[in-house]
């Protein structure tokens, strides 16, 4: 992808990130790009199609750290651990938008707006899934043994986690604030888990 469009949907993503899809308006967009009206949609198509392509972006970036986090650490607490960790940085970097795209760019209300709130819900499965997946891959290995009906459980619970970490951060709360919800997350991991049975 050349380097120009790169910026272009760079630019357009931190306004969607902080606005939602509902909020940002052409305007907005053109604005941030620095393009008019006129070529955004001869490059782009329309405002969702742009949308769609800055949700790609955001996943190979601020996206790619947790997703890393979970995937590559060997040790199943470690991993999740790494990933609430990872999750926190994201989403308060100091140059950024806090929060997640994927939890606060959801719009709400207009009828029009339903093919953005499924592909955004259909992203927010997709978390869900490698989360259960991972916990899924540590039973595998050996690393705690839940009782099956669990785990689904369970990942729903860290994928709560994850995302009401985006919610706090949207509405304030510092990269301290957030390390003490992790703190409290992973304190629950034994008996969610059941590690503290193996013997």
């Amino acid at each position: 992808m050349e380097a120009a469009r790169v910026e272009a949907l760079q630019a357009a993503l931190e306004v969607f990130w902080a606005k939602g899809f509902a909020g940002t308006s052409t305007e907005d967009l053109t604005a941030a790009m620095g393009i008019g009206s006129a070529s955004l949609y001869a490059c782009f198509g329309s405002k969702e199609e742009l949308f769609r392509e800055t949700l790609m972006l955001y996943g190979t970036t601020a996206g790619e750290p947790p997703r890393r986090a979970l995937r590559d650490h060997p040790d199943t607490h470690d991993a999740f651990e790494a990933m609430l960790r990872a999750t926190a940085d994201m989403i308060t970097l100091p140059d950024k938008p806090h929060g997640c795209m994927l939890v606060l760019a959801a719009p709400t209300g207009a009828i029009e707006n339903s093919r953005v709130r499924s592909l955004l819900a259909g992203r927010r499965r997709a978390i869900f899934e490698d989360i259960q997946g991972r916990l899924c891959q540590g039973i595998a290995d050996g690393d705690f043994a839940p009782p099956p009906a669990r785990v689904e459980a369970i990942a729903r619970y860290y994928t709560t986690v994850v995302e009401g970490l985006s919610v706090q951060a949207r509405d304030g709360a510092t990269r301290a604030d957030l390390e003490e919800v992790i703190a409290c997350a992973m304190a629950a991991w034994d008996a969610l888990t059941g590690t503290n049975q193996i013997t």
